[in-house]
Formats: C-alpha cells, sequence, structure tokens
C-alpha cells in the first residue's frame, strides 16, 4: 500500500540526519514505498475553501552533505494526501495557531499527524496539567504577587516561558535567590503570555527522561543528562543522551496519560519525566527517535508508521 505523504516542517537543508526526527520518519515512508511532498509552514494557504502548499516532491538519504533531492515548484491541494505531517518546531505562537486551523480544515479527508484540533488546544506545557496528581506542584500566571508567594512556599524553583521549547528562557531560582522581580520584568517585555513555575526537581541532575509514546502506548525511553553545571538536559543546550529502560513509575504514566493521547489523535508524542514526576507532554514536534533506536536496536519509525497505515486503511 502505497501512500501519498505531506510534510509541512521547517527547511530540510538544516537538519541533523543523525538526529532528526522528522528526517527519521519520511525516510521510513520512503523504505515503505509511500510518495514524498515537503512544503515550509509559510507557504501553506487557505484559499476558497481548499486547503493548498506550495512545495516539493521530496526523495531524502543517509548521506551527510546530500541528504535530500527537489522535485520543481508546484502548488498541490492537501486533500489529495493520505497523510500530513505537522512537524514544523515551536514557538508556539499565532502563527503555529493559524496553520493548525488550516489544517483542522482536513479533518475527515486526510489523516494530519498529530491532530491539528488538539496540537492547538494541548500544548506541551499546558497538558500536563490535566493529570495534577503526576506533576509537581505547578503555577500558571503573569501576576508577580502569585509567582513571589509561589517562590516563598517552595523556594527552590524553575520558571520559563509558557510556550517555549528547547530549553531556551528556561531560570531556576534558588532558595537564596531574590531575582524574581528583575526576571518577571524581562519576560512581561517580550510578551503578554503567562509564565509556568514549578518546584525545582533535584533529581534533574541524574537526567530528564523523554519517553516516546506511539499511539497511546510507551515503545521506549531515552536519558538527557544535562551538561556540568546546567540545570537543563535538553539536547539542543548540551544535555547527553543516555541509554535507559522504562521504569513502572513510566509505564503508571503512561497508562494514565496513554488513553487521552489515542483519543485525541496524538499519534507521536514525547512526553519529559524528572524522578517521578510528569513535567511536559511534547506533540508540536516530538523528538527522540534516532536517539531511542540506536540504544534499542528497534526500528521506531517503522511502529509509528504501521500505526498510521492501520488508521488510514480503516
Amino acid at each position: 500500500m502505497s501512500l501519498k505523504v505531506a510534510f509541512q516542517m521547517d527547511p530540510i537543508q538544516s537538519v541533523d540526519i543523525n538526529a532528526d526526527s522528522t528526517f527519521r520518519l519520511a525516510e521510513e515512508a520512503q523504505k515503505r514505498g509511500h510518495t514524498l511532498f515537503y512544503y515550509n509552514p509559510e507557504n501553506l494557504r487557505l484559499e476558497n475553501g481548499n486547503v493548498l502548499a506550495l512545495g516539493h516532491d521530496l526523495t531524502v538519504r543517509r548521506q551527510i552533505g546530500d541528504h535530500f533531492s527537489l522535485g520543481k515548484k508546484h502548488l498541490m491541494n492537501l486533500r489529495d494526501f493520505d497523510v500530513v505531517w505537522l512537524r514544523q518546531d515551536p514557538p508556539f505562537d499565532m502563527g503555529y495557531i493559524t496553520y493548525t486551523h488550516i489544517l483542522d480544515r482536513l479533518s475527515g479527508d486526510v489523516l494530519v499527524v498529530n491532530d491539528p484540533f488538539w496540537v492547538r488546544n494541548y500544548p506541551e506545557k499546558l497538558l500536563v496539567l490535566e493529570f495534577p496528581e503526576l506533576t509537581p506542584p505547578t503555577l500558571i500566571a503573569r501576576d508577580l504577587s502569585a509567582l513571589k508567594e509561589f517562590k516563598e512556599k517552595y523556594k527552590d524553583i524553575i520558571i520559563k516561558p509558557l510556550y517555549g521549547n528547547g530549553g531556551a528562557g528556561v531560570f531556576r531560582l534558588g532558595v537564596e535567590d531574590k531575582n524574581i522581580s528583575s526576571l518577571h520584568e524581562l519576560f512581561s517585555g517580550i510578551n503578554r503570555e503567562p509564565l509556568i513555575a514549578q518546584q525545582f526537581l533535584p533529581d534533574v541532575s541524574k537526567g530528564d527522561k523523554r519517553v516516546i509514546l506511539v499511539d497511546g502506548k510507551p515503545v521506549g525511553a531515552i536519558n538527557r543528562v544535562p551538561a556540568q553545571g546546567e540545570t537543563r538536559s535538553n539536547m539542543h543546550v548540551g544535555g547527553r543522551p543516555e541509554k535507559v529502560k522504562l521504569s513502572q513509575r513510566d509505564i503508571e504514566i503512561c497508562d494514565q496519560i496513554g488513553p487521552l493521547l489515542r483519543e485525541k489523535g496524538q499519534i507521536f508524542v514525547g512526553i519529559d519525566v524528572i524522578g517521578n514526576w510528569l513535567t511536559e507532554i511534547n506533540v508540536t514536534s516530538p523528538t527522540g527517535i534516532q536517539e531511542l533506536e540506536r540504544f534499542n536496536k528497534e526500528n521506531i519509525a517503522e511502529i509509528i508508521w504501521k500505526v498510521i497505515e492501520g488508521k488510514v486503511v480503516m
């Protein structure tokens, strides 16, 4: 069964073919006989009710410096595809939200992965709030007095932008740190969004576990260990991936959140677990496939595509 597959993603020229999950998904799709089309988000349009994209037929190969070939740029109606991947990286801004509204128009005709309606309604730092029993003490607020009260109560906290990604803008305020007003002032000068504050989890020094779920079921995990002197474990900022097994607690967390993810069409999801606590549920453009495949010697991209193929056939 050959499917027509479109990838809405950031420029393919700059991807790291040994780490990028979107490249791995495209590579596996091509291996399975599916045809690929690629376009950037800014080339998506809604015209007279038609969802159109200006892009290229795509071929990929695992060759550094020569990892893709593009056909001539042409305009396609996305309803002519079987699958559309929403794989652009955050920030989760109004542009991102608008693209999800446009892709929503494909509902019922095309399988969009992940379902854009619920990507829009469940950005990663908000979806975890559906499961307060699984998360560390958390506050979402813009009001400085509320943030100060939270800091006074929990002493050692993390403050970060609500719609940030890749570890950008994450600050730890220790017990003696008095900079909360300055940080609030800094963030207030950037945008009008609330901030998210969480109790600091010392276990982060042992690593921030990224667990991959496919259609609501865990398929494995990697541990991301922060660089010396860092509290952020994101690989974008120097975190080191390590092989790790799923713990009983990881499985319990997945058992609780998996049914909701599956119900809302979130096929490929990455959750972040520090110690025994769930800190994020990444649905926008999760990563970690290639690292997990190298550690576990298992084809995770194949697992994802088998689920997608089953849903398209249904």
